[in-house]
């Protein structure tokens, strides 16, 4: 039986808990505090980011020595974004509200930003040099400066998600209960307003293209913004469709649809559906390795993730990942998989450079 969308929203607003929740009587609701952004690979440090919420760390692992280390954050880390310019991973702590920000060579703490109560979502734009948090309850999207660590709010509605093109310095909010998608211009911070329907959980943006994909759990289906028009082209998706990845250099989408325990592949030039991917139980989170087309997909019920030809839209194979993962990050040239979990260590690394594509 699936759950009913008002359910929905009273979980994602009250726990910030996603979709990783049942929909059918056999399932048993996975518990715990979730966010499509708990890990991130550095391209610049080579490292990868996990936050430990309930331990309040970050674990990291340095996959040049194939080692990990923590550090302690604020109370209840919940995401983590990278700036590539300076090389810092910045963490959101929601029991604090505060910023912890990481360097990127000695794994230090250089400081701790007060941004208000319940901070969610963070995405950065390493060109402009600016950190966007969400605060959850909040019309506040706080801005951190990378260089000055100043930091500075606007109204913005209620965002929860954040997605930011760092090409055309824009930043997407997704609010979930709020029915619409805003788009922030980071120069004039200027707001413009876009309909996504209630209850929109899952944001994607090709840089490329300038095109923005939103996952409409409710409706089983993918809204789709064009640069320029104000109307929404939708695509059917599977059961309750709940992240997104975008491989820029396909111009392919790729819609994890938990509720299906499948992934639909779109075709984006096309804008529409190419195929159809079966995971793993219930799959909550998506990852693309561009380099080499591949996909991989966690599946939080079965505790395993799911490795998709890009190309063939074919299973590769299915690795055991730790307890309910919720959340990827990929080093394309390590061949390192990273994946956050519900389990006590909080992380898994997944030595994937043994599945090319065949």
């Amino acid at each position: 039986m699936m759950l009913s969308l008002v359910a929905v929203a009273a979980l994602v607003r009250a726990d910030r808990a996603g979709l990783a929740q049942s929909v059918d009587k056999a399932d048993e609701p996975v518990s715990g505090l979730i966010n499509p952004q708990a890990v991130v690979f550095s391209p610049i440090a080579a490292k990868a980011y996990t936050v430990d919420t309930g331990a309040g760390e970050v674990v990291i692992a340095n996959d040049a020595t194939n080692s990990t280390s923590r550090v302690k954050v604020g109370a209840g880390p919940v995401s983590i974004a990278v700036d590539t310019g300076n090389g810092r991973a910045y963490v959101a702590n929601a029991g604090d509200g505060t910023v912890s920000v990481i360097d990127g060579k000695t794994d230090a703490v250089l400081a701790t930003l007060p941004v208000g109560a319940h901070p969610y979502s963070i995405a950065s734009d390493s060109t402009a040099g600016k950190i966007y948090v969400s605060r959850t309850y909040s019309d506040q999207l706080m801005i951190i400066d990378a260089e000055t660590n100043s930091v500075t709010g606007i109204k913005a509605g209620s965002p929860d998600l954040l997605a930011v093109n760092p090409r055309t310095h824009t930043v997407y909010l997704l609010g979930y209960e709020g029915g619409d998608l805003r788009v922030l211009n980071e120069t004039s911070h200027e707001l413009t307003n876009h309909s996504a329907g209630m209850h929109a959980w899952g944001i994607a943006v090709n840089p490329d293209t300038g095109i923005v994909y939103v996952a409409r759990p409710g409706n089983a289906e993918v809204a789709v913004f064009y640069p320029g028009s104000d109307t929404a082209r939708l695509i059917a998706a599977g059961q309750i469709p709940c992240a997104l990845a975008v491989n820029p250099r396909t111009d392919t989408i790729f819609v994890v649809n938990y509720g299906s325990n499948f992934v639909t592949a779109i075709d984006g030039v096309k804008g529409h559906a190419i195929g159809q991917i079966p995971t793993g139980h219930r799959p909550e989170a998506i990852a693309v390795d561009a380099e080499h087309n591949l996909v991989y997909v966690a599946n939080t019920k079965g505790n395993s993730v799911t490795v998709i030809d890009g190309s063939t839209y074919k299973v590769l194979a299915t690795l055991k990942a730790g307890q309910a993962p919720y959340a990827l990050a990929i080093n394309p040239i390590a061949g390192k998989l990273h994946v956050a979990n519900l389990d006590q260590t909080a992380y898994t690394t997944i030595d994937v450079s043994g599945h090319p594509i065949q």
